[in-house]
């Protein structure tokens, strides 16, 4: 094995896509592994390679890294991308959470039945125009610095850029009432690791499709 980190995931966005863009913001490349086959998953879980038999799978420094939020916080301490202090580490955190809650939509839209799909897309717009991105609006407003936590790029950015960008392909004008977040954007994707995995054949996963979702029941539902 290379001094690589290697991914293990299904070949599509998922609980991975968020490993890839810090990986990928941090200027570090990576392996992957594609599950294609539950004879496969299976083969991880009785080699012991997944602690609590569930993937992402992340190997890096010699360890096999399971639990999505410890794999990324290892990586952003890593690449220090994670604050200066306890404080900075907090807030660092709570955006992430925040932005994992609305991401845990955009992740299971493709999974809806299709009489639901309507309703769950109403629901993405109403929370991310009112609960989600007006935080980070106010944030960016109130301290006039073009980073989220100490005028200093970190973690939280490399969420919210991927956050935007997921729920734009979903609704297209949903920053439309977001000047800061509209900069936000443009400044983060001329960011040249940013810029770079935004490219066409970069590691970034496509939307997922019909394809995608029946590789994911067939892998892992019994």
């Amino acid at each position: 094995m290379s001094g690589k980190p290697r991914l293990t995931y299904c070949n599509g966005r998922g609980r991975m896509e968020p490993v890839r863009w810090l990986l990928a913001a941090a200027g570090v490349e990576f392996e992957e592994i594609f599950l294609e086959t539950r004879e496969q998953y299976e083969k991880l879980i009785k080699d012991g390679a997944l602690m609590f038999q569930q993937v992402p799978l992340v190997e890096i420094d010699g360890m096999k890294m399971v639990q999505t939020r410890a794999i990324l916080s290892y990586i952003a301490g890593k690449y220090n991308l994670y604050g200066k202090d306890l404080k900075e580490r907090a807030l660092i955190d709570m955006y992430v959470e925040g932005l994992t809650d609305m991401m845990q939509m955009i992740l299971m839209f493709p999974f809806s039945p299709p009489e639901a799909k309507e309703k769950n897309l109403d629901s993405i717009k109403e929370k991310a125009t009112n609960r989600y991105f007006p935080v980070f609006e106010k944030v960016l407003k109130q301290h006039g610095q073009e980073f989220l936590v100490g005028n200093k790029f970190s973690w939280a950015d490399v969420q919210l850029i991927e956050a935007i960008l997921a729920v734009e392909e979903k609704i297209p004008a949903v920053l439309s009432g977001f000047p800061q977040l509209q900069a936000f954007k443009k400044r983060m994707s001329n960011m040249p690791t940013i810029k770079k995995f935004l490219q066409p054949g970069s590691p970034r996963k496509p939307p997922p499709d019909e394809c995608y979702v029946e590789t994911v029941l067939k892998i892992f539902k019994k």
